[in-house]
């Protein structure tokens, strides 16, 4: 597996394919709409997008229209050449363009590119693909017959505020996809028609999972499935981190603004924060973070080296402020449930904790068959607390861990993408769609535990400051189900399944011997509902497969006089008829061992 980043991507032929695309796709929306003004159009993750202000709405037809001239643009094959120009011949020569005319003010005045990201060295560069000229700082390609015309594509039109700013003008932004070949292109959509099945916020809805509300933005409401599915998650993680010595706290919710003053969260991440003033005294906080809690809770007694590694876990809710346009589903929220824990250690005890943390990580993703990749988070270019050395040697013992266990190589390195208070390791997990998600994160912390005088007293008698490692596994409980509701296509195991068994009476003379087995499957703690609705069986198999209801069990009147069920699978295998006897313990040990198939035979 290569190491990537994003210095990389920025780099790399694709970036380059993508990026002048952009500009290729702003040359055929201007031929078509002489006046029309041009904002900003990036390369970003699986293609490129640009910015207009046209004098009227888009359709589909006028993206086929424009991708066609696309094609003919790189067939002509023009040469993509760099020139760097003063701020007068910039703006002569964007002089009808006032989105360019405001970017070159902000690049001279701010010191930043035409993205709005500072650079050390802001200069006034153009791109002609002639006659094309584009504010750029690059790169591109050297030739459009670079680009090859039947692996890319344009997929839609959205609206999007100027700088991302609601009180600026709304443009209308025109996304692509571009690959190195036309079998990229086609794996991609085919991805894409995918991912849009399997869209957990129309599957969440169907399978009544959760509910997203316009009064509570990001803020789901649980439904009873949802609960359900969201509880027994959690009481996985629970049996399964005592066994490990983890002890759960709970801490308050709202608490004075001091408390991240102190952690250092206040000066970094208020702006993401729910803040309450009282006056002008008194400020308090919607707490958005465990970390600063479990400091005091360290510190609520004298502790020694006897005492560690001491692992505080927590699953408060917790509360981000997130622009709206940003809320998408459970994959971006403002209300979060972490499955978080502080663990304390010693220096020397940071490798063999960082190796039970993966242990538990291998367990928690391989239960549902999925595969992750560590991608090591280093030091932010700016904006980060602590001394360099302190930083060096944390990151150089995160690589020595993820080179042991993983293998050097094998894995992802994200260039100052650490925390502003120390590096981490992110699980990437790829789901069934060769998609890769952030999920769990385990950072280490050299500068917290300072802040907070947190010490412990060492075999040598001296007080030390314990390290601390700040782990989720799952991540937000929110992203994660969203992400499996997709990855399984709301196909959940048996033993994570809202329900897990619906008895199906054939007829209503049939109904009280589908209570009776319904009875003694609860009494096993098997989740199992009765449809005695006026349907057809037909309709009522039919209801349950689309409800992904791993059993279905028929009764008539043959299982009546039997004491039998006759047994039907989701994927619609007829099992036939077997007794509750032979059918329960099957069950039961399929939900207590976690295993992925519906039936083991």
């Amino acid at each position: 597996m290569a190491i990537i980043n994003a210095q990389n991507y920025s780099e790399s032929a694709l970036y380059r394919i993508r990026h002048s695309l952009a500009h290729i796709m702003a040359q055929a929306v201007l031929e078509q709409f002489p006046n029309g003004k041009i904002a900003i159009g990036p390369p970003i993750e699986n293609g490129f997008y640009y910015d207009f202000d046209l004098p009227r709405t888009l359709t589909e037809g006028d993206l086929v229209g424009f991708e066609a001239r696309m094609r003919e643009i790189v067939q002509e094959g023009s040469d993509f050449v760099y020139e760097e120009v003063n701020p007068e011949h910039a703006r002569e020569l964007f002089r009808d363009q006032p989105y360019k005319l405001e970017l070159i003010d902000e690049i001279l005045k701010l010191g930043t590119d035409e993205y709005g990201e500072k650079t050390e060295n802001p200069v006034l560069s153009t791109y002609t693909n002639a006659p094309f000229v584009d504010l750029c700082r690059g790169p591109h390609v050297g030739n459009a017959t670079e680009i090859k015309p039947d692996a890319f594509k344009l997929l839609s039109v959205a609206g999007a505020y100027w700088r991302g700013d609601e009180t600026r003008p709304m443009l209308q932004r025109i996304y692509g996809t571009a690959w190195e070949s036309p079998a990229e292109l086609e794996h991609y959509l085919w991805q894409r028609s995918e991912a849009e099945k399997r869209d957990h916020r129309r599957l969440g809805k169907e399978l009544e999972l959760f509910h997203l509300d316009p009064t509570a933005p990001g803020m789901p409401y649980w439904l009873p499935n949802g609960l359900t599915v969201l509880n027994t998650l959690l009481e996985f993680w629970r049996a399964e981190h005592e066994k490990r010595g983890y002890r759960e706290v709970a801490t308050p919710q709202i608490n004075s603004k001091s408390l991240y003053e102190t952690s250092g969260h206040w000066e970094h991440y208020k702006d993401n924060m729910f803040i309450i003033p009282i006056d002008e005294h008194t400020t308090y906080c919607v707490k958005p973070m465990n970390c600063p809690n479990a400091m005091i809770v360290y510190n609520l007694k004298t502790r020694s080296y006897r005492d560690l590694p001491l692992r505080i876990s927590d699953s408060d809710i917790l509360y981000r402020n997130e622009r709206s346009g940003q809320l998408h589903g459970l994959l971006r929220v403002q209300h979060i449930q972490q499955d978080d824990s502080h663990n304390f250690v010693a220096p020397d005890q940071i490798e063999s904790e960082y190796d039970q943390i993966l242990d538990i990580a291998d367990l928690f993703y391989g239960i549902f068959g999925l595969k992750y990749t560590p991608r090591l988070g280093t030091r932010p270019i700016d904006g980060y607390i602590g001394d360099l050395a302190a930083w060096d040697q944390a990151e150089s013992a995160l690589l020595r861990i993820i080179d042991k266990r993983y293998g050097e190589g094998n894995y992802i390195i994200g260039e100052g993408e650490g925390a502003f208070y120390g590096p981490k390791i992110d699980i990437m997990m790829e789901d069934a769609l060769g998609r890769l998600w952030q999920m769990g994160t385990l950072q280490l912390d050299f500068q917290l535990p300072a802040r907070f005088n947190c010490t412990y007293t060492d075999k040598d008698g001296f007080e030390k400051t314990p390290v601390v490692i700040h782990r989720v596994v799952y991540g937000s409980l929110e992203r994660f189900l969203g992400i499996l509701i997709e990855h399984t296509n709301g196909v959940f195991p048996v033993w994570l399944a809202p329900v897990q068994a619906r008895v199906i009476p054939v007829t209503d003379a049939h109904i009280s011997y589908a209570q009776e087995v319904a009875d003694q499957l609860r009494k096993e703690n098997i989740r199992v509902e009765v449809d005695d609705s006026n349907n057809r069986m037909g309709a009522k198999i039919r209801d349950a497969q689309l409800q992904r209801v791993p059993y279905m069990l028929v009764v008539g009147k043959r299982e009546i006089e039997q004491q039998t069920v006759s047994i039907r699978l989701r994927n619609e295998d007829d099992l036939g008829a077997m007794s509750l006897e032979s059918f329960i313990p099957r069950v039961k040990k399929i939900i207590a061992q976690k295993e992925l198939s519906d039936w083991v035979g």
